[in-house]
Parts: structure tokens; C-alpha cells; sequence
């Protein structure tokens, strides 16, 4: 069994540190003003510069998404950073647009092309198309199951394939949504989605407006937009059979936290899958810390005919028990202390752990000092506070705390 690529969202410089430090692979970017998502996971050119040489000397690779729907204004801004995302070195150009395709394939004809999910490719003939335009790694529709899968990936096996395997779902075929642009003026398919999905609606019928439709088993309303959040943590031995040499993971909204925890436990089941192949099961532990981060209930989305995907619950709307509390600045061996810039209220005595890559450490946050040895009861946002630790830590390290 050849080992997958895990391929984890980096929405800014920390976020990709932070995902190169848990076990990703390959970590995806947007590029400024040219991804489909809004400008606060977006990379300028100058940090994406810096953080590629750093996910280089790391033996990551960087994937840089391009993947808006492009209009005619939008071309010259194109023509202008494709040769510099060349010349920076990213491994992989991530796109949409066929007319993208051709002029990164005239700019920059040596730069690989990842065809973005957004480009609904749901068949071996499609798949052929686009290899046949210069595109060498497919992420695959999310509507299809790993049967539709395995087809595809032994009808031509040439070309690379990619499959998301954890995160947020949109409710629109492939992420062709157009709600948030009817709702607010703000398209997802330009970068900027509301996620009106995740509102609450309620269906009338024209003639009844005070006698709603309730369309699942429900007294108040449904969810009938609003899917789960996708896991296939328990099922990675049947995504691979099924061709997929990537594991994609959705995210580059979400926060800091949330890239360190689903890297470091996807990390720890690709690895011990491949270990032991055979005997693979799913840590009951990974998923208990899956479920530590913001999400919406989980589901295996399409990859399995019969799964229901929608979230029709009112009283689930996100579930997080933990959140980011601060991370690691620097650690002091002689005295044996991790500097933490403290990124959330934190009191004394709170209940704080550090993750490391391969364990967790429960923070005694009662021996909370400042900078000049003073004792401290609580701490802010953007402070920085001493905390004891027998051992080091690296910097860029994720400390958490339960949600008050």
C-alpha cells in the first residue's frame, strides 16, 4: 500500500507552521485575491515566499490555490502573479477555470496543475479531458462514492487523485453555490461566501405563510441545507484501495486549533496504517480528539451510498468543547518554562493542555507568572505568560483550553 499525502489548510503563514509541525505533507494556500475564500485566508506574495522556503527546508510542499472563477477584469492580475508564484517555487498551481488553465500552461508551462474540486469531475472521460490539457492531479467531486472512486482511478492511472477526507461540506454541488450571492451580493465562487446555508429556514407554502412545512421530524425548523461535518478517519484503508494518493483536509477558514488537531490525528492514522495495514482500526482516542474541535456532528458524506448527510437537528449547531488558548513563543531550558503568547482569556488554575506532535500535556496554569517573574491570576489576548514544562516544546506549539 503506497503511503498518502496529507495535504492540510494553511489560511496564513502561522496556520501553515503550525500544520508543517503536526505531520502534513503538503499544505494548500490561497493566493491574494484569486482563491475562492476571503481575504483572511489569503497569503500575501511576500509571506507565501517566505513560507515556502520554510515548508521546503521541511520537506513539505506547498499547493497554491488559484481557483476563483475568473472574469474578464480579473486576467491581468493573473498574467501578473502566475510567474511570480513560479518563481517562488510553490509545487502546485490549484485551479477552476479552464481559461486559467490556458494561461498558466502559455506563463508558466513547466508549473504543475491541480484541477480544484470546483471543476466537478465525476467520470474517467472527464478526467482524460483534463490530463489532456496539462492538468496532473484531480480532486475529485465531493458527491462521489469510493466505488465511482476506484473506477476512475483504474481507468487512468496516470493521473494523480485527491480526495477530501475531513471538514466542512457545502450544501451546493461541488461548492457551486450561489446562495451567499443571492443573499448578501457576496459570491462564494469569487472568494466570499456568508455561508447562508447554515441559517435557519422554514418552508412555506404560498397560501399557508403562518403554517410552515416541516420537512424532517422536528418542531421548530430544518436544517436541510446545512450538511455535517465530513470524517472518513475510521474508513482511510478503503480510500486508499480506492486509488486516492492524496487526503485532503477542508479548512483554511477555520482556526489555529483546529489545523493542529486534525493534522497531528490524521497524521497518527495514516502513519499506523501503514504500519500495520492489516489490522487497522480506528483509535477511539482520534476520534474523541476530532471531536474537541468546532464541527457539526459528523458523517461520511457520499463515500458510502446511504449515508445521510444533512444536519436537521436545531439544538446542533456547532459543537466545540476546546479552543485555542495560546501557543508556544520560546522555551527556556535552564529554567524550564514554555514562553506562551496567550491568544484567549486564560485564569489561573484553567484546565490547559499542550499538544505536541506526539503527545499531550496536561499545564499546571496555577505557577503562572509575566515576563519579569510576577505571579499572575489571569491573563489576556496578546499577552505573554511563563508556564512550567519538564520538557521542551517547539515553538509554534498549541496550547487549548476547554470553552468556559
Amino acid at each position: 500500500m503506497k503511503k498518502p499525502e496529507l495535504l492540510i489548510p494553511a489560511g496564513n503563514r502561522e496556520k501553515m507552521q503550525t500544520a508543517v509541525l503536526y505531520g502534513a505533507d503538503a499544505v494548500y494556500v490561497g493566493v491574494a485575491g484569486l482563491s475562492l475564500r476571503a481575504s483572511s485566508a489569503e497569503m500575501p506574495l511576500s509571506d507565501l515566499a517566505a513560507a515556502v522556503i520554510e515548508a521546503h527546508a521541511q520537506g513539505v510542499k506547498v499547493y497554491a490555490a488559484v481557483n476563483t472563477f475568473a472574469r474578464n477584469a480579473d486576467l491581468q492580475k493573473v498574467r501578473e502573479i502566475i510567474p511570480e508564484l513560479a518563481a517562488i517555487n510553490v509545487d502546485a498551481l490549484i485551479v477552476s477555470d479552464p481559461g486559467m488553465i490556458r494561461l498558466i500552461r502559455t506563463l508558466t508551462p513547466h508549473i504543475h496543475i491541480h484541477l480544484s474540486t470546483q471543476a466537478n469531475t465525476t467520470n474517467a472521460e472527464a478526467v482524460r479531458f483534463w490530463r489532456d490539457q496539462g492538468v496532473r492531479r484531480i480532486v475529485l467531486a465531493r458527491e462521489l462514492n469510493l466505488s465511482e472512486v476506484g473506477e476512475i482511478a483504474a481507468a487512468v492511472p496516470e493521473v494523480e487523485l485527491e480526495l477530501f477526507v475531513h471538514g466542512a461540506m457545502c450544501m451546493a454541488y461541488s461548492g457551486r453555490c450561489y446562495l451567499s450571492a443571492y443573499r448578501n451580493q457576496r459570491s462564494a465562487n469569487e472568494g466570499d461566501c456568508t455561508q447562508a446555508c447554515r441559517w435557519e429556514y422554514l418552508l412555506y407554502e404560498s397560501t399557508r405563510p403562518t403554517d410552515p412545512m416541516i420537512l424532517e421530524e422536528d418542531n421548530r425548523y430544518t436544517y436541510l441545507l446545512s450538511s455535517k461535518d465530513l470524517c472518513l478517519i475510521d474508513h482511510l484503508p478503503e480510500v486508499l484501495a480506492a486509488g486516492v494518493g492524496s487526503l485532503k483536509i477542508e479548512g483554511r477558514m477555520k482556526s489555529t486549533h483546529y489545523v493542529a488537531v486534525v493534522a497531528r490525528t490524521y497524521r497518527w492514522a495514516i502513519d499506523a496504517l501503514m504500519q500495520h495495514p492489516e489490522n487497522y482500526r480506528c483509535n477511539p482516542q482520534w476520534m474523541e480528539e476530532l471531536k474537541k474541535i468546532s464541527y457539526r456532528g459528523y458523517t461520511t458524506g457520499f463515500a458510502f451510498v446511504g449515508e445521510k448527510i444533512n444536519e436537521t437537528s436545531p439544538e446542533i449547531k456547532y459543537i466545540q468543547t476546546h479552543e485555542l488558548a495560546g501557543t508556544v513563543l520560546q522555551y527556556d531550558r535552564a529554567q524550564k518554562l514554555i514562553l506562551v503568547g496567550v491568544r484567549n482569556h486564560l485564569t489561573a488554575g484553567d484546565e490547559v493542555e499542550l499538544l505536541l506532535p506526539d503527545d499531550t500535556i496536561r499545564i499546571n496554569t496555577r505557577l503562572m507568572f509575566d515576563i519579569s517573574g510576577k505571579p499572575l491570576s489571569e491573563a489576556n489576548n496578546d499577552n505573554q505568560v511563563c508556564l512550567p514544562l519538564n520538557q521542551e516544546a517547539p515553538i509554534g506549539a498549541v496550547l487549548r483550553q476547554k470553552v468556559k
